[in-house]
């Protein structure tokens, strides 16, 4: 019999997106062929402690998205490279190794686990992992850098502007709405999920939603907003990327809060697959897979749009570690295409794996 491929689920994470992170983790965890893959979890609670939870019991209110949580976070362990240059899991009670580990699939939403953090010490510590790498990983979690690259490469953006924490007491209103006109939307560069984010169209609204963005963040950006439809598309592949059939987001809410993406099962309608004429939807997967490689992207990401009433598309950003909740876009969009979530896990992993063997054949010395 083949011997089975051993994968470290990492989960959690010190984010404000913790939570939702759990919520992907269960889903992924019910749908990963057991046949092919032996599961490790690894969980990091919000303090930043690393431990191996017991499989069977790992969450707490697993069925509540505001409540859920990790259960009993004990039996520390440490990532290291062992004695044969293997990635193991060395217990910090005893010096225990639970066994070596064959590929990453790190489902960690946001800072310390999407932006380049996370993947550089997997790099450092020689072992394949799902998604983007360093770079695509830091550059699609930093709108601001995401959507200077995007303006450079000549694809099409909505005006924005960018704020550091130090020049908060400078912020002018009526300034920015002259440019942006209303309604804008404030959200900390550097997370997601909707955290931090809020549709402003007045001075006190604005004030609120510049002192909670900078709760979140150092860097705030401010965008133009749009009447628009929102369109979602999903991308999966290394080298040669491909799109799944586009996704329309129709919020209940005023905008997609994280209240309608992760909470409220009725926030949000989801047309899939998009009510778009053909040729629409060749445009929109197009753009999804221009955006995915001038952002440096691997293994997987959803590339989120405006489609506005002259049918013109914007792009509005990039997940690169994008939800695997029971409602999520990215994996229903490629069941839609004809992959299911079992098949789209295994795909992620193989790629993870290819990657990681394309890149041994380099030299690393003269």
């Amino acid at each position: 019999m083949k011997k089975k491929i051993s994968v470290g689920i990492l989960l959690g994470g010190k984010s404000a997106e913790h939570e939702v992170s759990l919520q992907s983790a269960k889903n992924i965890i019910e749908a990963i062929d057991r046949n092919k893959y032996d599961v490790t979890l690894i969980a990091i609670d919000k303090q930043g402690r690393w431990f191996l939870p017991e499989a069977s019991q790992f969450l707490l209110n697993a069925d509540d998205p505001k409540h859920i949580s990790l259960n009993n976070p004990q039996n520390n362990v440490a990532l290291v490279t062992g004695m044969h240059g293997k990635c193991e899991l060395i217990s910090l009670v005893g010096g225990r190794s639970p066994g070596h580990l064959d590929v990453i699939f790190p489902i960690l939403h946001g800072p310390f686990g999407e932006d380049g953090t996370i993947q550089g010490m997997l790099k450092m510590m020689d072992i394949p992992f799902v998604g983007a790498g360093v770079l695509g990983s830091s550059v699609g979690m930093d709108k601001d850098v995401m959507k200077r690259l995007l303006r450079d490469a000549g694809l099409p953006i909505g005006d924005f502007l960018v704020f550091m924490k130090y020049q908060a007491n400078a912020i002018d209103f009526e300034a920015i709405k002259e440019r942006l006109h209303t309604p804008m939307f404030v959200k900390p560069a550097n997370l997601g999920s909707s955290v931090g984010i809020h549709k402003v169209t007045s001075q006190t609204e604005f004030a609120d939603a510049i002192a909670d963005a900078f709760n979140y963040d150092v860097k705030i950006i401010i965008e133009q907003g749009f009447q628009a439809r929102e369109i979602e598309c999903s991308v999966l592949g290394n080298d040669r990327p491909a799109a799944s059939v586009p996704g329309e987001i129709i919020p209940k809410h005023d905008f997609y809060s994280y209240e309608a993406k992760y909470v409220d099962e009725q926030g949000a309608d989801l047309s899939i697959p998009a009510e778009l004429p053909e040729q629409l939807v060749t445009s929109v997967q197009a753009l999804a897979i221009k955006t995915y490689q001038v952002l440096c992207c691997e293994g997987m990401a959803r590339v989120d749009l405006f489609l506005t009433k002259e049918q013109k598309l914007y792009v509005n950003e990039i997940n690169t570690i994008p939800g695997f909740t029971g409602i999520s876009m990215y994996p229903k969009l490629w069941q839609h295409s004809g992959i299911s979530q079992t098949d789209l896990i295994d795909r992620l992993l193989q790629l993870a794996i290819d990657r990681y063997k394309n890149e041994k054949k380099l030299k690393t010395s003269i």
